[in-house]
């Protein structure tokens, strides 16, 4: 799942980059964290003589602290960053539900720096990105959220708010999809755009967001040079699409129910040998397949053909690679499927090469 997200996102212009996953209390402070957010916060360690450190909630403060490294020109801009970044929650304990709802988890986390005038056409270009590598991994079923201010929760003036959610409404209604109004859901400094997905057997799960944000950028004093050499203020759209690469994985196993499609599933082929003298020949095919990046294991155990025929599909793995004398004598191997069809007789390199196209269209077999 990551390594394609990051392959995409590098197509798309991402720089990646890596924070800390402690820091002193003085950047919450300043992100306005420790006013708004403080109860989804674990408590601080106190260290360095009595210094509070807070294990980050976000990744956005330390993302403005990259941008704000250095001097900024409106040449770079837009400028996303991009982090598989580990983030700790003090969820309650009633609402802590195994991998959809937990207490550390990895954000696939980016923060857009923009210009005003690049602002809508930013948004349009990010959510028709995080709607297409959603496609990507199966989930087809789609309708957006618009989450507006929390008249008690908010930092920023009421016009900045309105401009953000307006531009956000006109960018989620060009995608075409049903847009359901979310009256107070927004993060205390911006509104959001929330994708919504239906899985396999129709329930609902909440999937990328989308964040227009003038307001950190404000606390945070960030600035870029304009054409004119004058020192400007950059706009920061906030965008997570897996929203956690825990929670994702969890919805695409409901979704498929365990059976993923070759390039997603953990393991992608497993080698049954009919007897004993054919295992050899079967490690051969692993070590050739994982050569092309492909995840084969040979079942060796001492349980029968067919009771690791049935091992193999319980666990779902797409191909069984099923090798006897009649095979290893020809050079070649049979595939058994998931549906109980098989095909036989496949040359050794052939055979590799099949699983390599399937994975590689992203197909289910």
């Amino acid at each position: 799942m990551e390594d394609y997200s990051r392959r995409r996102h590098e197509e798309e212009g991402y720089e990646f980059v890596y924070t800390p996953h402690a820091t002193k209390g003085k950047l919450f402070e300043t992100s306005g964290h420790l006013d708004w957010y403080a109860d989804g916060m674990y408590p601080p360690m106190q260290l360095d003589e009595g210094v509070d450190y807070y294990l980050k909630p976000m990744n956005c403060p330390m993302h403005n602290l990259i941008f704000d490294a250095r001097g900024r020109s409106y040449r770079e801009l837009p400028l996303r960053l991009f982090e598989f970044g580990t983030v700790y929650r003090y969820e309650k304990s009633g609402v802590v539900h195994g991998l959809t709802r937990a207490r550390g988890f990895t954000q696939d986390d980016a923060h857009i720096y923009c210009t005003r005038e690049q602002m809508a056409d930013e948004l349009d270009k990010t959510l028709t990105f995080v709607l297409n590598l959603l496609r990507d991994y199966g989930l087809t079923d789609f309708y957006l959220e618009l989450s507006t201010k929390d008249p008690e929760k908010f930092v920023g003036s009421d016009e900045v708010w309105e401009e953000a959610t307006e531009t956000l409404r006109q960018v989620a209604e060009k995608q075409g999809l049903p847009l359901v109004p979310d009256p107070g859901g927004a993060a205390f400094y911006g509104p959001k755009i929330s994708v919504q997905t239906k899985d396999a057997i129709g329930r609902t799960w909440q999937m990328s967001t989308v964040q227009l944000d003038f307001n950190l950028p404000e606390r945070f004093d960030l600035e870029y040079t304009g054409p004119d050499g004058s020192k400007q203020r950059p706009v920061m759209i906030h965008r997570a699409l897996f929203g956690s690469i825990e929670r994702f994985f969890a919805v695409l196993l409901e979704h498929y129910a365990g059976a993923f499609p070759a390039w997603l599933a953990p393991v992608q082929a497993v080698g049954i040998p009919i007897g004993d003298g054919h295992v050899e020949y079967l490690e051969k095919f692993a070590v050739a397949a994982k050569k092309k990046g492909l995840r084969v294991e040979v079942d060796s155990s001492s349980d029968r053909m067919q009771k690791k025929i049935r091992n193999a599909q319980k666990q779902k793995v797409p191909f069984m690679v099923i090798v006897g004398d009649e095979d290893m004598n020809a050079g070649t191997v049979s595939f058994r499927y998931r549906d109980g069809s098989q095909e036989n007789g496949i040359a050794f390199d052939e055979a590799i090469a099949k699983i390599e196209q399937v994975v590689a269209d992203r197909v289910q077999v």
